[in-house]
């Protein structure tokens, strides 16, 4: 496939304000592997009032927890526990679903400076490997989504089984990930059985209760919806020429195309695509729009399609929720300028990340990792076998919701990747696209940010670009980055601190926010 440089894929990792050294999470999301993590429960009924809890109010209940990792062995008292989850409850056995609030009963309780986590059952994954992947990715790719890791669990000293754990969505992602936690943090609604409401986007009118349970406020005391409702009304209202023109005015456009695109790549249906569920909102008071963040990714690899018909590897590259109203994709993809510029964030994961040379080291390396642990666990939903077919063959599956739906198959990790990227390469001519509204497009992208110093920078592959200054703090011009020399990648000794990117000839409201953290 040709590289195609056309887009920026700006979005708030490069608004990040002056951070601690020590990142939250980095010894649990550190590199891979295996956490081991003892939760004794202080009541010997302890299941019986989770699964009360679960049916009832959902309070958290009391428990000590342990946790081990590379970096030595933590203990904290009076954490507390919770199960969680929609359809992961129907794993058979008591392999379920959980979450740990580590400051539930003492306040400012924290661990790895983390609040929260979310511990994963592998519901319809023989792998176990789906999400991690998947989210991976998303933070190579720099997309918005929570961090992943694996852990075994004994609950009072027996065996419970193998887990994903996977970051809290809450102001601590929001302050690591972007460096603004101010805004307002909507949840869609888990749309899952009978008189449930959809997170579509579509507008059912000027108050909150219009909405019923399809989003949830996770952050703002003042609890003013007013801002997210016009932003759905404007999706759902604009003329064409005020969605194309003003998208990017409510939306962190360039990153949404590029995380909708990441979807369709993985055929990742079980989201706002299809079962209009799955992703937060968070409007950023910094760039003054709203941003996309992933959630609950262990469908990816086309395992969820509930009545979308065919091979998920052959899913149309415009796929936009079939006979479901998705207006913000609908109206995307029926724009011709926004449609380029989503297949052109397509092509560029396509070409960089979603292909085997990428993948296929990263499926054996989780496979590697984790086997013997997941031989280990006796409360799996599959069988040892299954895990290792999976990774390379199709399993059939019977259960509810499976590829092609119930009864349909769970793909193979590494032909799905071969064969979906052949469907896009066919389906899609990298070569011929083009965007010609400037509004979709920011100047530059810094990836990562913050950063040590090592840093990618990518543009519009119109704009010429020979040099790009960087600037401190009181607009001193601090170091010049010559394009020409080397065009993607460099590296800056530059002491810990903010910076700011930027030509001469931009206004300074354009200039690009730069953390570097040594």
């Amino acid at each position: 496939m040709n590289r195609l440089r056309i887009t920026n894929w700006f979005f708030a990792l490069i608004l990040c304000v002056p951070c601690a050294a020590q990142t939250e999470g980095n010894n649990v999301f550190g590199p891979d592997h295996i956490l081991q993590v003892d939760i004794d429960f202080y009541s010997s009924s302890y299941w019986n009032e989770l699964q009360e809890e679960y049916d009832g109010e959902q309070n958290y209940i009391p428990a000590a927890i342990t946790i081990a990792t590379e970096a030595g062995t933590t203990t904290l008292d009076s954490v507390g526990i919770r199960l969680k989850g929609n359809s992961s409850m129907n794993h058979p056995g008591n392999k379920k679903p959980f979450k740990v609030d580590f400051n539930r009963f003492i306040s400012g309780q924290a661990y790895d400076l983390l609040k929260k986590l979310n511990f994963n059952n592998g519901f319809k994954d023989p792998t176990f490997t789906r999400a991690k992947v998947f989210l991976d990715l998303c933070e190579d790719a720099g997309v918005l989504a929570p961090r992943a890791t694996f852990a075994e669990v004994r609950y009072n000293g027996e065996a419970w089984g193998f887990y994903t754990v996977v970051e809290q969505i809450d102001d601590q992602f929001l302050d690591r990930s972007i460096g603004d936690d101010d805004g307002m943090l909507f949840k869609a609604g888990s749309n899952f059985g009978p008189g449930s409401d959809e997170a579509s986007l579509v507008y059912e009118g000027p108050e909150a209760s219009d909405y019923g349970d399809a989003y949830e406020l996770k952050m703002n005391e003042s609890d003013d919806w007013s801002d997210f409702i016009e932003f759905i009304e404007f999706i759902n209202t604009a003329s064409d020429e005020q969605f194309e023109n003003n998208l990017a005015d409510h939306l962190d456009l360039q990153a949404y195309l590029r995380s909708a695109a990441l979807d369709n790549l993985f055929v990742n249906l079980d989201s706002y695509t299809l079962s209009a569920r799955n992703y937060y909102l968070y409007q950023n008071t910094t760039l003054g729009r709203w941003q996309w963040i992933k959630w609950d990714c262990n469908e990816t690899f086309g395992s969820y399609a509930m009545g979308v018909p065919g091979d998920m590897t052959e899913l149309d590259v415009e796929f936009d929720g079939g006979n479901y109203d998705r207006p913000l994709l609908e109206r995307i993809l029926a724009n011709d300028n926004l449609k380029n510029a989503y297949l052109a964030e397509m092509c560029e994961l396509r070409e960089l990340y979603f292909n085997s040379e990428y993948l296929d080291p990263r499926l054996d390396a989780i496979q590697a990792l984790i086997q013997s642990a997941v031989y280990n666990d006796s409360n799996k939903m599959y069988s040892n076998a299954d895990f290792a077919a999976n990774f390379d063959n199709n399993l059939g599956t019977g259960g509810p919701g499976g590829g092609g739906g119930p009864g349909g198959a769970l793909y193979g990790l590494h032909p799905f990747v071969a064969d979906r990227g052949d469907f896009v390469d066919d389906e899609v001519d990298c070569t011929g696209l083009s965007v010609s509204h400037a509004a979709a497009l920011q100047p530059i992208t810094v990836f990562p940010n913050p950063s040590d110093g090592r840093l990618t920078l990518s543009w519009n592959a119109e704009a010429e670009y020979p040099t790009i200054g960087v600037y401190g703090l009181q607009g001193q011009l601090v170091h010049t980055i010559n394009t020409a020399l080397r065009p993607t990648s460099y590296e800056l000794n530059l002491p810990s601190g903010l910076y700011f990117l930027r030509r001469p000839e931009w206004a300074t409201t354009d200039a690009v926010k730069l953390q570097i953290i040594r």
